[in-house]
């Protein structure tokens, strides 16, 4: 009697654990995940573009069309905490950088993601951003040459400006290499 007591308590536990979920409407399943934008999506490839005419620029020395996609009031900040602040600040660093400290620069195996953030998960500004990786080859006026990889995330305003750039990088490296 216990052994049939204990398959029939087995049986309703497991229909019990096993009962079918009632069908969702597709229709409204899919109206509302339209309606609510996920926290962050892929962004348009043209700001791909806008980065690797960026680092071209960079890597020929042309400062000023670099600083074409930069909005005014810019900020260049690197994971070090340094910054400057303002278009004007930025293009005076790189002119004098590509001008006196570094001899020649190139980027390879560059890794671009454009992504919009509709919600932010932390401290980061919502709407798109440029994430690119790669690896830099310097060459610098001391004849030293430096090789890394770096990251840098971008942001753009409503302009599809850059007013923010987040620099990843090894400053060592770079304090290394332009020693005399």
């Amino acid at each position: 009697m216990k052994q049939f007591i204990l398959v029939i308590m087995s049986v309703l536990l497991f229909a019990a654990c096993n009962n079918p979920k009632p069908e969702e409407n597709k229709e409204t399943t899919a109206d509302t995940s339209l309606s609510k934008p996920q926290p962050a999506e892929f962004a348009d490839a043209k700001y791909m573009q806008i980065g690797k005419s960026g680092l071209d620029h960079l890597a020929a020395g042309n400062v000023d069309a670099w600083m074409e996609s930069f909005a005014d009031n810019a900020v260049y900040q690197w994971n070090t905490g340094d910054s400057l602040a303002g278009k004007k600040a930025i293009m005076d660093y790189w002119k004098d950088r590509r001008a006196n400290v570094i001899d020649s620069l190139s980027f390879s195996n560059v890794i671009w993601l454009p992504v919009k953030v509709n919600q932010p998960q932390s401290t980061e500004a919502p709407g798109t951003w440029l994430l690119g990786w790669y690896r830099v080859d310097a060459k610098y006026k001391t004849g030293k040459r430096m090789t890394q990889w770096m990251h840098m995330a971008q942001h753009f305003d409503a302009n599809d400006k850059v007013d923010r750039i987040i620099h990843y990088m090894d400053k060592a490296s770079v304090m290394e290499a332009t020693k005399k």
